[in-house]
C-alpha cells in the first residue's frame, strides 16, 4: 500500500465537527487503512467512551476517505456519497475508549458501474478486533441530482 499525502479534509465532504476520523494512512486499488484517534473531546464521548456503535460511521468514512484519494489520485474531485447499511455489524466491545488510537481497515469486495459497492470493514485497536461488517454504499455519478430526486 501508498503511504496517503492528503489531509482527511482534502478527501471526505464532512466537515467539523462531523469528521470523525483522524486520518486516511495508506490505501491501494482496493484496500485502505486509518486511524481515528479516540479523546476526551472526540463526538459522541460519553463518561463510558465512544459507544461502539458509532464505529459503523467511523468505517463509512474510511470508505469516503479512500474513495476521496483515488478520486484525487486521477484528477477527480471528491463527491458525496450514501451509507446505505451494513450487514452483520458486529461489535466485541460496548465503547471506544479515550487514548486509543483505533486502526480502521476497508477492503472493496464488490463495486457496480452504478455507483453501489460492498466493502469489508474492521476496527482494531492494538490487534485487537473491536468490530466489524460489510458496508454497503452508494457514490452515484450526480450526488446533487440524485438528492434533488432528478
Amino acid at each position: 500500500m501508498k503511504k496517503n499525502s492528503y489531509g482527511i479534509e482534502q478527501l471526505i465532504a464532512h466537515r467539523d465537527p462531523m469528521i470523525l476520523i483522524t486520518e486516511l494512512t495508506a490505501y491501494d486499488d482496493n484496500h485502505a487503512q486509518g486511524t481515528v484517534c479516540v479523546t476526551a473531546e472526540s463526538p459522541f464521548m460519553s463518561e463510558k467512551g465512544v459507544p461502539s456503535y458509532v464505529g459503523i460511521e467511523y468505517m463509512a468514512q474510511m470508505v469516503a476517505a479512500y474513495a476521496g484519494a483515488k478520486a484525487l489520485d486521477n484528477g477527480g474531485t471528491i463527491d458525496i456519497g450514501f451509507l446505505l447499511g451494513s450487514r452483520k455489524y458486529k461489535t466485541h466491545t460496548p465503547y471506544f475508549k479515550a487514548a486509543q488510537n483505533l486502526v480502521i481497515s476497508v477492503e472493496e469486495l464488490h463495486k457496480e458501474e452504478s455507483g453501489l459497492g460492498v466493502f469489508d470493514c474492521k476496527i482494531k485497536y492494538n490487534d485487537e478486533l473491536l468490530a466489524e461488517a460489510k458496508v454497503n454504499v452508494f457514490q452515484p455519478d450526480d450526488p446533487q441530482g440524485f438528492i434533488k430526486g432528478q
